[in-house]
């Protein structure tokens, strides 16, 4: 088989394949671009028992709350945005934000490093996303109309990729 044909067959069964992680990789990536705000996000109130006696800085740490800030602290109790910590008895109270659980598992696995057991599959799909980029020239007859037309379009989103880098 040519290599111009085993390209395009790979690229369709591939695309064929890949339809639905790259429906689920282009909604996350949608939605996490919105993820400083609270669009989609739902509150719950969440109660736990942890040491007592915590520091403010000790305190952010083990609720696992980034930029904590203690607001102000009236005896034992400790007032921070989204809730409050009695450091006598180390019970506290805290507003969590978090999207619906479907949209949470997408946006978690689109943010995978390392540490997450299924890190090589974002790591296959990235592969399968560069081998799109370059297939893509075996589409069409490098003497085609069609191709041509297409290295101009290929220019431009490389122009365009270059300035968004810059703003």
């Amino acid at each position: 088989m040519k290599t111009g044909l085993l390209m395009r067959v790979i690229h369709r069964y591939l695309g064929f394949f890949l339809v639905g992680i790259m429906a689920m990789y282009a909604i996350s990536g949608m939605v996490m671009v919105f993820r400083n705000t609270d669009f989609l996000k739902k509150e719950r109130q969440m109660e736990r028992t942890i040491a007592a006696n915590l520091s403010g800085e000790e305190l952010g740490r083990e609720l696992r709350i980034r930029g904590f800030q203690v607001e102000k602290q009236e005896g034992n109790m400790i007032y921070f945005a989204g809730g409050f910590y009695n450091q006598s008895t180390g019970e506290s109270q805290v507003t969590v934000k978090s999207l619906p659980f479907l949209l949470e598992k997408m946006t978690k696995f689109h943010k995978a490093t390392t540490d997450s057991p299924l890190y090589w599959l974002n790591i296959f799909f990235g592969i399968s996303l560069l081998y799109f980029v370059v297939s893509t020239f075996w589409m069409f007859r490098p003497k085609t109309e069609i191709f041509k037309k297409g290295l101009y379009f290929t220019l431009g989103g490389i122009v365009l990729t270059i300035l968004l880098l810059f703003v």
